[in-house]
């Protein structure tokens, strides 16, 4: 009996992602979901340097301000809630002291830089085509900050848009890092309280914007598609219904392994993660002989890691 529809994922061949990869992650926060299991598995990647991004034009702001080299300066912030923000970047940016926030953006926009020209693969992971336009500065802002709504326009970015603001983005990266693999993903997470409608046309927005365009096919990664059609099931999801969960998210990353990490690189992620657990460990008598022969075997899996790639830190 068949209980499920499978999409099929082409194996990704020119471009594989293994063990001397550098990969940057941007975008909604399906990204720091992926870039959270890279990370656990020693992958050499970053994400999200101003704090998950939730739509195209933020991303491009992010990019073109990395790539110019922006310096952050005092005017641009505004204080709120007892913390300073700028509408740039994430909450999770901001600061109770200006001075720090500006050293946090700044650093964070130099390191931008150098991940985009240093970078193998560059994963963007768009979750809404839904954007808010601050009516003072009459600008798109990548976070409210909770700052009433009465002071901005909901605006439902058009395929066009969100087209030419992606093959910006994209002609900025190349314009520094010509051989950068760029793959493209939709994040599952629903944006309900824009509307159950409201959420579709967004996500359909962003499907035809990606598809829809020569310029932005180098890669796509079908994420959303995957928790849509494959999983299907209220169970995939947090208590929120909102958000997929833990088990969602390990049945999109083997996916995603499958589709993008090379077999050489899949055979240390089984190393990798044998010592993960190992250091996860929680014995009943930590100072046992037992316990710490184990420690030592540990330790010496992770040197023979250590020795074939020197960046990986337990």
């Amino acid at each position: 009996m068949k209980l499920q529809t499978k999409i099929s994922i082409q194996e990704e061949t020119r471009s594989p992602i293994n063990y001397s990869s550098k990969l940057l992650l941007i975008g909604s926060c399906f990204s720091e979901n992926i870039g959270a299991k890279l990370a656990y598995f020693q992958f050499q990647s970053a994400q999200n340097p101003l704090g998950i991004l939730f739509h195209p034009i933020a991303i491009e702001n992010l990019i073109t301000n990395a790539i110019n080299e922006k310096i952050y300066i005092e005017k641009e912030l505004f204080f709120f809630n007892e913390r300073w923000h700028t509408f740039e970047a994430h909450s999770s940016v901001s600061s109770s002291n200006k001075e720090i926030l500006l050293k946090t953006l700044n650093t964070a926009i130099q390191q931008t830089k150098k991940q985009i020209t240093e970078a193998t693969h560059l994963i963007i992971t768009l979750g809404t085509s839904w954007v808010y336009r601050h009516i003072e500065t009459d600008t798109i802002v990548a976070n409210c900050h909770k700052i009433p709504q009465k002071k901005f326009l909901k605006e439902l970015l058009s395929v066009d848009e969100i087209t030419q603001s992606l093959e910006a983005t994209i002609a900025l990266i190349k314009s520094v890092n010509s051989h950068l693999k760029i793959l493209f993903t939709i994040s599952p997470v629903r944006h309900l309280k824009d509307g159950f409608i409201e959420n579709q046309q967004s996500k359909a927005h962003l499907i035809a914007a990606i598809h829809g365009s020569s310029n932005l096919s180098e890669g796509y990664f079908p994420s959303y598609e995957i928790v849509m059609d494959e999983l299907r099931d209220y169970r995939f999801y947090a208590e929120d219904l909102v958000h997929p969960n833990t088990i969602a998210i390990q049945y999109v990353w083997e996916k995603f392994v499958t589709a993008w990490i090379s077999e050489t690189a899949q055979m240390n992620m089984r190393e990798v993660e044998i010592v993960q657990r190992g250091l996860a460990h929680k014995p009943f008598h930590e100072n046992s002989e037992q316990h710490q022969q184990f420690l030592k075997t540990v330790q010496k899996k992770i040197e023979k890691l250590q020795s074939k790639f020197p960046f990986m830190t337990f």
